[in-house]
């Protein structure tokens, strides 16, 4: 399906059917969202730890690059701008 210049939905035939209004649209919305919501799959005990860990260590990984950034930069400004005394 296509729209026209008008705005009205154009089917592979030629018919044009109208735009549903605001409150169809939301109902449409809400309906799209149910049908998504059915394919989710929890995921097991066993890999929600696995994602919890592979999570932890990623945070930890990039705090240790911030911090040894932030050592970095530090460093550097001091070395340009010097201490004041």
């Amino acid at each position: 399906m296509a729209k026209d210049v008008s705005g009205d939905i154009v089917a592979a035939n030629g018919a044009t059917e109208k735009k549903p209004g605001f409150f169809g649209r939301i109902l449409i919305f809400f309906r799209q969202v149910i049908a998504e919501l059915r394919k989710v799959v929890t995921p097991t005990r066993s890999e929600l730890l696995k994602f919890t860990a592979v999570v932890l260590g990623f945070v930890v990984v990039m705090m240790g690059l911030v911090y040894g950034l932030d050592i970095v930069f530090s460093w550097v400004a001091t070395v340009v701008f010097g201490v004041p005394s």
